[in-house]
């Protein structure tokens, strides 16, 4: 197969993968390794013509571009919130998880010393690439999240760099201890230089206007891999751990370009992922599959029930946090494509240098990335609202904006047993929703503050609802790549004479919920005005038509809010992204003291 032609099978492989796995809820990197060993091992479709050397080396740029990216979604307000936690998990538990994976390894796997220990090593990483998704789908609180989330974006450089000196331990300085630090020293010191100080100075410069806007984001994936390169230089995969520092640097600067940055590396890191998760399992050999034994098997029931939880007891010892956290994190550790790749570089390295046990190192590896993902990722959620770490459903509303409207609809919404939270950075404003026992949050919702603190997984749908149309506006673009575009609305423009002709375009908004007219003037004026927020359930003999027959002319003489359906899932209505009630449904509708035209006349 010509190369052109594999590129864009690859690629419409791990995309059409990555998509199925978000359609069925399952974690990415399951679809995605399955397709790869169906491709390549089972059918034999994608065979790379390339030395394992040079594919290493390409897989290693992929890997610094994904650890690159999870450095930037670190944020140092996490940090402080939960930082004796991340401390405890990425400096005692990383030698306290290679020394018990080392053991089982040997004792429960038979592998031999050194191969046992550098695989003990490569299962220290916990998988960036994996666990943010699954964050995503789990809804867990902030302080949770950012313990799985820091973990396993440090961890996983940590982990790389423990197998580089386990692997130059056994194979290059013949024993030397004083030679396996000194690496590791100089690995810190390439990594604190080119990615701390090398990071800064891409903010400083890109902060004076130092490259072009449209430059900025291909210019800093080309530096990232230049700092790649380089460090690797001096000391052998202190990359990883450079990029790593490089992203957590540039992510915590005041850069104003810094979502687009951070935007264009997620959309990178998606594309890398769909080809590394297929390329890499397509090329095991089928003999290697054969070498996955009994002893394998007991040695992943081990890592997961028994080399897990002791590592995180003993971190946790007497550290400040949550019982429950601890308990999570004791379950909570799937392996995604640092380990897979790190596996696929030093396992053939260890066979060249006399240690045939070594042949068993990335069939292992891939065993226990794939019952890592399938038993973590299938039990995330449940476990994490077991503990009452995670919120139990995805169907509520976020209001930004207080008043006696958006007060009226929370209080139809808490009758529903649909959550609420409404939003202002006007204390006074938000006097009649805390009277009324609506919960709200006082402060800037755009704040890093609000960011930090605010919990809003268990919320579907943000509604924009400010008496300030461009605030609206601004609010809804900023969260809609977070929440989902079409999750996101605002009230109507307040239009004036001649103003239509000024309407703000849809790609620089939300969505206008209810009806094009329903800004805020009107709808708190018609509030005045004696209407009022109620609801209606539709039944197969009182059905939707029946139920607009009778309420009149929609947009006139009554509004459709929106709607929950009978699985108890919130929908916001927009003439803009209109939906149709079925039997069942409970309409919720703004109307005159009347109830509607039909009742007017009736």
């Amino acid at each position: 197969m010509h190369s052109a032609s594999l590129l864009l099978m690859i690629l419409c492989a791990g995309l059409a993968s990555q998509w199925l796995a978000a359609w069925v809820r399952l974690p990415a990197i399951v679809v995605l390794i399955a397709v790869g060993l169906v491709l390549g091992p089972v059918t034999g479709v994608v065979s790379l013509n390339l030395p394992r050397e040079q594919l290493s080396e390409l897989i290693g740029l992929g890997v610094a571009i994904i650890l690159f990216e999870g450095g930037m979604d670190l944020k140092l307000g996490e940090f402080r919130r939960v930082g004796r936690g991340v401390g405890r998990l990425t400096v005692l538990g990383p030698p306290v998880a290679w020394l018990l994976a080392s053991l089982a390894a040997h004792y429960v796997g038979g592998l031999a010393w050194p191969v046992a220990v550098v695989l003990g090593a490569i299962l220290v990483v916990t998988g960036p690439t994996v666990i943010i998704p699954l964050l995503r789908q789990a809804r867990l609180n902030k302080e949770s999240a950012a313990l799985l989330k820091w973990e396993g974006i440090v961890n996983d450089p940590v982990g790389v760099l423990m197998t580089v000196l386990a692997f130059q331990y056994f194979t290059i300085s013949d024993g030397d201890l004083a030679t396996t630090f000194k690496a590791l020293g100089a690995a810190i010191a390439v990594a604190l230089v080119l990615g701390g100080l090398g990071g800064w100075a891409i903010g400083w410069l890109y902060r004076r206007g130092g490259a072009p806007e449209h430059l900025k984001p291909p210019i800093l994936m080309v530096l990232v891999l230049a700092a790649f390169w380089a460090s690797n230089q001096v000391q052998d995969e202190a990359g990883l751990l450079t990029v790593t520092v490089m992203g957590l640097v540039i992510g915590n600067m005041d850069l104003a370009e810094r979502e687009s940055l951070q935007r264009f590396k997620e959309d990178l890191t998606v594309v890398l992922l769909s080809i590394l998760f297929i390329v890499i399992p397509s090329q095991l050999a089928p003999q290697q599959l054969k070498l996955v034994d009994w002893r394998m098997g007991a040695f992943v029931l081990c890592i997961i029930f028994l080399v897990r939880p002791v590592t995180i007891a003993v971190a946790t010892l007497g550290a400040p946090m949550r019982r429950e956290d601890k308990l999570l994190l004791g379950w909570i550790a799937p392996r995604g494509i640092v380990a897979v790749a790190t596996a696929g570089v030093f396992g053939p390295a260890l066979v060249h240098a006399g240690y045939p046990d070594a042949e068993k190192l990335l069939p292992a590896t891939f065993l226990i990335v794939i019952s890592t993902v399938l038993c973590h990722g299938l039990t995330l959620g449940r476990f994490a609202r077991r503990l009452g770490l995670a919120a139990r459903t995805d169907s509520g509303l976020l209001i930004v904006g207080a008043s006696p409207f958006t007060c009226a609809l929370a209080l139809a919404l808490q009758k529903l047993q649909i959550d609420v939270l409404v939003v202002d950075r006007d204390y006074d404003a938000l006097k009649l929703a805390r009277m009324q026992g609506i919960e709200t949050f006082y402060g800037e919702f755009l704040s890093e503050h609000a960011e930090e603190t605010l919990e809003v997984q268990h919320l579907s749908y943000l509604l924009c609802a400010t008496d300030n149309d461009s605030y609206n506006a601004l609010v809804c673009k900023a969260q809609g790549r977070r929440m989902g575009n079409h999750r996101t609305f605002q009230l109507a423009q307040r239009r004036g004479a001649g103003q239509a002709a000024g309407e703000v375009a849809l790609v620089r908004r939300g969505y206008y919920a209810f009806h094009q007219e329903a800004s805020f003037h009107l709808l708190n004026a018609r509030l005045q005005d004696g209407w009022t927020v109620q609801t209606t359930t539709l039944t197969k003999s009182y059905g939707w038509p029946e139920f607009q027959e009778r309420m009149g002319k929609m947009g006139e003489d009554w509004w459709l809010i929106g709607g929950v359906s009978p699985s108890g899932q919130f929908r916001i209505y927009s003439s803009e992204q209109p939906f149709k009630a079925e039997a069942g449904w409970t309409v919720i509708r703004f109307d005159p003291p009347t109830g509607g035209l039909a009742e007017k006349a009736g």
